[in-house]
Order: C-alpha cells, then sequence, then structure tokens
C-alpha cells in the first residue's frame, strides 16, 4: 500500500505552487468583484463545467484538441454576464505589458474567465451602459502579486453561500517532495456549505431558489507538476469532489460551477504518470475542501 501525507504550504494559499501572482479588487457600491491569477510565465490549462447555468470565456480553447497550448491569465469574477468584461480589462493590461501571443502588431494575451451571479445581493446595479468589471479587471490585474485573503475580498465580495455569506478562499498542500496543489474559490452556491459535511444523507435544504444561473461557486486548482491540457482538464475533474463534499445541493440546474486546473511545469513527478494523477486529484479536491471552508468561515466571522 502507498501511502503519502501533505501538509498546509508556508502560506496555506494557491501562492505556495510558486509561480503564481494573484490580485483581487472590489466595488463596495456595486457590492461586487474580481480575482486574477497572473502567471510568471504561461501555463497549461484546464477546465470542468458541471453546473447547469455556467459563465465562461475562452473556455473552448482549453481544449486539449485546439491550438493554443499555454495561457497567460484567469480571471474569477462577480457580475454574472457583465463580469465576463472583467477579462477584456485583464486581457488589454497584459497586452500593454507586452504578455502574450506575438501574433499582431500587439501582442494577444489568452485569458479564460469564469462567471458568479451576484446581481441580487443589494449593491447599486445602476451602472447604464459602463458596468465596473472591466475596471476592476484593471486594478486586479495591477494588484497581482499581493497576499490572498480568505473572506469577502475579490470575486467573492458580494457572493452568497446558501443562507450565509459566501467569499474567496485559498489553500494548498505540499508533499515532502515538493510537489503542491492549491486551491482558489468563489464561494456563490445554491446550497449551503456544509465543510467536510456535505455526506448528509436524506435531508435537502433549499435556501438560496432563484433562476437557473442565478448562483454559482467558480474556482482554480494549480500544481507545479508538469501537466499538459489533457492532464490539466483530468485534474479539474477530480477537483470538483471537493465541490460534492463541501456543499449540498451541487451541481445543480441553478448553479454554473466551473474549476479550471493549470500547471506551472516546474517540477517533474517521478511516478507513473496515472499513480501521479491521483495523488494531484485527491489532493486537488482536500485543497478546494479547505478553501470553500476558509472562504465562508472568514466571510461569515
Amino acid at each position: 500500500m502507498m501511502s503519502v501525507t501533505a501538509k498546509a504550504g508556508s502560506d496555506d494559499s494557491i501562492l505556495d505552487i510558486g509561480g503564481l501572482k494573484v490580485g483581487s479588487a472590489h466595488d463596495e457600491r456595486v457590492v461586487t468583484g474580481t480575482t486574477v491569477i497572473v502567471p510568471d510565465s504561461p501555463v497549461a490549462m484546464g477546465v470542468d463545467v458541471r453546473g447547469g447555468g455556467p459563465g465562461t470565456r475562452d473556455t473552448d480553447a482549453l481544449d486539449p484538441t485546439c491550438l493554443v497550448e499555454k495561457v497567460h491569465g484567469l480571471v474569477l469574477s462577480g457580475g454574472s454576464v457583465f463580469g465576463l468584461a472583467a477579462a477584456d480589462g485583464v486581457a488589454s493590461y497584459l497586452s500593454e505589458a507586452g504578455v502574450g501571443l506575438p501574433i499582431s502588431p500587439v501582442t494577444v494575451p489568452v485569458v479564460p474567465s469564469a462567471i458568479l451571479f451576484d446581481l441580487a445581493n443589494g449593491g447599486d446595479k445602476n451602472w447604464g451602459m459602463e458596468p465596473p468589471y472591466r475596471s476592476l479587471g484593471i486594478v486586479a490585474a495591477k494588484a497581482a502579486g499581493e497576499p490572498v485573503t480568505n473572506g469577502s475580498f475579490g470575486a467573492g465580495f458580494g457572493a452568497r453561500a446558501g443562507a450565509q455569506k459566501g467569499g474567496l478562499g485559498t489553500a494548498s498542500l505540499v508533499l515532502p517532495d515538493g510537489i503542491a496543489v492549491g486551491a482558489l474559490v468563489a464561494v456563490n452556491s445554491f446550497g449551503a456549505a456544509l465543510g467536510d459535511d456535505a455526506s448528509v444523507h436524506g435531508e435537502v435544504n433549499l435556501p438560496k431558489v432563484g433562476f437557473v444561473g442565478a448562483n454559482t461557486t467558480i474556482a482554480a486548482v494549480a500544481t507545479n507538476v508538469d501537466l499538459g491540457k489533457a492532464g490539466c482538464k483530468r485534474l479539474a475533474m477530480m477537483a470538483q469532489d471537493g465541490f460534492a463534499r463541501s456543499i449540498r445541493p451541487i451541481h445543480t440546474p441553478f448553479d454554473g460551477d466551473t474549476v479550471f486546473a493549470l500547471s506551472t511545469g516546474t517540477h517533474h513527478s517521478e511516478q507513473d504518470a496515472g499513480v501521479a494523477m491521483a495523488v494531484l486529484g485527491t489532493l486537488a479536491a482536500d485543497c478546494l475542501v479547505q478553501a470553500i471552508d476558509k472562504a465562508v468561515s472568514a466571510a461569515n466571522s
């Protein structure tokens, strides 16, 4: 029997992977926000979408059969469909900095994103023709490199988790051989966040009945192990188990649950590829459980 024990990294955040920067921005009047992950170098990325009402951008480019092998950033944002504009701001900021594919007179960054619905949280959404998300994306990108804070910050600023406040959370696990996995999540779930106790049987609470797509938990998991896009997709699929362990109900028609997985590729595992993925996927799900708990606990403390 093989047994490995991982411990939280020094920061207990996705930053323990190394080679990643995170920035967040929020608007107190609108009660919404945006969180950005900017890698030091382009990274492989995959995605797994399971909710019935997702809102995403550039996720097709992450299909292993598609041309682009590496991406330049990731955006998690509030704002429903309007929040997808946050990626416009991040792409413009990165292009101005010379980050992206040199395929035209300007560099073209690939910046996938996912959004959550926080339009009914009481904030002032009368923004007319100028939603704040493009600007929030730029501010968040400029802030990349700051510590990650759990609770009502960034993409989780206006989030709700069932009948509780939702929020932003992060966690990490590191093995003795240096393999590291981290998670960053914005919890805005239809169901209640129950920590690692969502396996309760026979009871279904619906504290947040609403429109299809009016909720969503969106997350990124990251590892320093060298993976391609196909490996990242499998990692994202396995990481979704963390949602199922922490939130009940999950993956409903009312949710847009989405997990991205990315690899900085700085560590080569000596294990068989299948065994290595089994370990990484399990750790990624564990990280999401911890990150979800930290997000909701900090937001409600």
